[in-house]
């Protein structure tokens, strides 16, 4: 009894600690991979864009080619491959048609680069091969999986996500001070950079990680909603006030129309390419599903409406064969629900790039502290398990004095 009443600590805020301890303990390194590697993908974009050139054109006052065209020449240099996308990017962008595939059991993305305005080869990347390394792959295999097979590693990752938005809980249980005055302030507030080593890293763990909570947890619940399909609905559910979350879906065209419309030398990809260029004039990229692998699938084409980021699009489903224009729910984001909005939102809020350039630096600086905090927060602890040397002395009053004076009940 007299240790609670001397360190002031209910139940309630004992259980906290310990959770926070232990919890934090356990999930540390994880957390630590996911976070650092967060920092490294922030810049991606980037990074790309500075040391691959062949990813810009000069831009020219006619129209970009139509997508045959495209695949036509990229066809030439991936025979026999079938593509799975393709890309134009804003007027200085270079188009591209993309390839997954397969190689010893890992997944491969090759992309054949060319001129939108002329349908010329630029180059061909392939992001995984043999004997090849691809730094980026590499960051988010760990940020999502911890370089375990997918279907091992993402389920630890999402656990340890999970876990975290709990400590930033019980952190903030513990970061909050138990009266408002201006020492308290100061101490909660305020580093202590001229303080011993153990002073400064308590202070870099408990202050950095009340600074930087709202954004973190931002970064965690954004992560989750991939990790966890449960997660996912319920967030859904929350925003959409009691809404189920549909899943994705695409229309189908009328098998029973085949054959109605006559062929000619345009092809029906072209065709809706051109009607959704001229919806969208000036949108600043497209993408669309080149190869249609079912009577039934309906042909996709989705302009993005602000260079760099994904949210803000609208998405175009055309019938294979009458071109007849499908709509479907949450396919334009200007006129999509709340919760909708927020599906659409939650890769360019999870990256930072929902607030441009200075968005991905607040994201990348947040990944840092997240990667900080297992760290400064094992420091924490081991130096308070850590147990203080017995100095030698007499057996008299000053032995007895100098326990007194550290706190020490005697007998």
């Amino acid at each position: 009894m007299k240790s609670k009443k001397k360190s002031g600590k209910g139940v309630f805020r004992m259980v906290n600690d310990w959770l926070h301890l232990w919890l934090g303990l356990t999930s540390g390194s994880v957390v630590f991979i996911v976070s650092i590697t967060g920092c490294f993908y922030a810049f991606e974009q980037e990074i790309k864009d500075a040391m691959e050139p062949w990813r810009f054109v000069e831009a020219q006052n006619k129209p970009f080619v139509p997508p045959s065209q495209l695949l036509d020449t990229a066809q030439v240099y991936m025979p026999g491959a079938a593509p799975t996308g393709l890309t134009y990017s804003n007027k200085e962008g270079a188009a591209a048609v993309g390839y997954e595939g397969e190689v010893n059991g890992k997944h491969t993305f090759t992309a054949v680069f060319m001129n939108p305005y002329t349908g010329e080869f630029l180059q061909k990347q392939q992001s995984l091969g043999e004997g090849e390394f691809d730094f980026f792959r590499f960051i988010i295999d760990g940020h999502r999986a911890l370089w375990l097979p997918y279907e091992i590693g993402r389920p630890i990752v999402g656990a340890a996500t999970l876990i975290f938005v709990v400590l930033l809980f019980t952190g903030l249980i513990m970061w909050w001070p138990k009266k408002w005055n201006k020492s308290n302030i100061d101490k909660s507030f305020k580093i202590k950079w001229n303080g011993s080593l153990k002073r400064v890293n308590y202070d870099l763990h408990n202050i950095l990680g009340f600074y930087s909570l709202v954004l973190a947890f931002v970064l965690a619940v954004t992560g989750l909603v991939w990790s966890f399909e449960w997660f996912a609905d319920s967030v859904y559910y929350v925003t959409s006030g009691g809404e189920s979350r549909p899943e994705h879906h695409h229309p189908h065209s009328d098998v029973s129309k085949a054959g109605l419309v006559a062929n000619d030398t345009i092809s029906v990809l072209d065709k809706a390419w051109y009607k959704t260029l001229a919806q969208e004039p000036d949108a600043q990229g497209f993408y669309m599903t080149p190869e249609l692998h079912d009577k039934e699938d309906a042909i996709e084409v989705t302009a993005y409406q602000d260079h760099g980021s994904w949210y803000n699009r609208n998405e175009y489903y055309y019938d294979q064969y009458t071109l007849e224009h499908y709509r479907v729910k949450g396919d334009r984001y200007s006129e999509a629900s709340v919760a909708d909005q927020l599906v659409m939102l939650n890769y360019d809020m999870h990256i930072g790039v929902v607030w441009g350039l200075p968005g991905k630096i607040l994201a990348f600086f947040i990944s840092l502290i997240c990667a900080s905090l297992p760290i400064t927060g094992f420091l924490v602890w081991w130096n308070k398990k850590k147990k203080p040397k017995k100095k030698a002395g007499s057996v008299g009053g000053r032995q007895q004095k100098t326990a007194a004076e550290a706190g020490i009940p005697t007998v």
